[in-house]
């Protein structure tokens, strides 16, 4: 493992990387799109996902660069109900709704919870309500917007890694035992969790990054999370070209991401799946990459494992 005491990242050093966030309108979402997801009743179907314009997030995560499509001010209320009703106009029916807004839902800086019951009321034709959070904004509010639900609930949560000194250098400002409170506080009130599992976080070699990828999906699962979703750690926010620069940083192949993914569907304790975004960063072969997407893609949707893929070119 490369120094996991390295360079210190604070807020302040984090956002001093970066370069300028992108023109938001409060009133449109910033993106929406519809997807297949296998459901947790092991059946393949549409779920919408709004991508909400708010405030940015309250953490500065090192990793992150959700921000570029964030406000530097509190998001005024009635704002997200409107996103939410021009995009649903806008989208195909689907049975799932993600609502990711960069960062935490129960923020109330970000999604003021004046408007819950208006959120509440355009979503009650969906099954399924999935929302993102970090685990310490869990609590009485995750409550009290399900109760005002007709679809079942689920919340996304960043575990990122087990790895307790790389998750600290992440400046992600929780612990393992936060995940594990967060998730226990979540089922006992009736509300289904995924974890977000990052793969090769800064301050890990390959092998290392696959390590403790599996560890932590491992960990999640014996949280009670429903699902896990493996992301593999991208540049492009500032503070991780300078770990790249330093040696402290670089992006897993696609390789590993199909290897841990395998091992999380082999574990059969919940459905895995593996972000697929800017998957070609990841890829340093033109022979098989074609391949190797649509593996991952079917292990996805089917969530077992497809027949491997050998590369000679590789």
């Amino acid at each position: 493992m490369n120094d996991p005491q390295g360079p210190v990242f604070d807020n302040e050093g984090i956002i001093s990387q970066r370069g300028l966030k992108n023109s938001l309108d409060l009133t449109r979402p910033y993106d929406w799109l519809v997807e297949k997801e296998i459901s947790a009743k092991g059946i393949n179907e549409d779920t919408g996902i709004i991508f909400l314009s708010n405030k940015e997030c309250s953490f500065k995560c090192l990793m992150c660069d959700l921000w570029k499509n964030t406000s530097d001010f509190p998001t005024p209320v009635g704002a997200i109900p409107e996103q939410i009703r021009w995009a649903l106009s806008k989208m195909p029916a689907s049975k799932h709704l993600k609502l990711y807004n960069s960062g935490s839902f129960f923020d109330n800086k970000a999604i003021p919870e004046l408007d819950d019951q208006a959120i509440a009321d355009l979503v009650q034709d969906f099954e399924t309500i999935i929302v993102e959070s970090h685990p310490n904004l869990i609590g009485e509010r995750c409550v009290r917007f399900k109760d005002k639900l007709n679809p079942d609930l689920e919340v996304a949560i960043g575990l990122e890694t087990v790895h307790r000194e790389v998750l600290k250098k992440l400046n992600k400002k929780m612990t393992l035992e936060d995940f594990q409170k967060g998730i226990s506080f979540l089922t006992a009130h009736g509300i289904q969790s995924r974890a977000f599992i990052l793969l090769r976080p800064p301050f890990m070699s390959e092998t290392e990054g696959v390590y403790w990828a599996k560890r932590s999906i491992d960990f999640a699962f014996e949280c009670g999370v429903s699902s896990c979703t493996i992301i593999p750690v991208r540049g492009g926010n500032g503070a991780m070209e300078v770990l790249a620069r330093q040696g402290n940083f670089n992006p897993p192949s696609i390789e590993s991401l199909d290897e841990v993914h395998a091992y999380g569907l082999d574990l059969q304790a919940g459905r895995v799946f593996s972000d697929l975004w800017d998957l070609e960063l990841f890829s340093d072969c033109s022979n098989c990459f074609e391949e190797r997407r649509s593996r991952l893609k079917k292990m996805n949707l089917q969530n077992k494992i497809t027949d491997k893929l050998n590369c000679l070119g590789c």
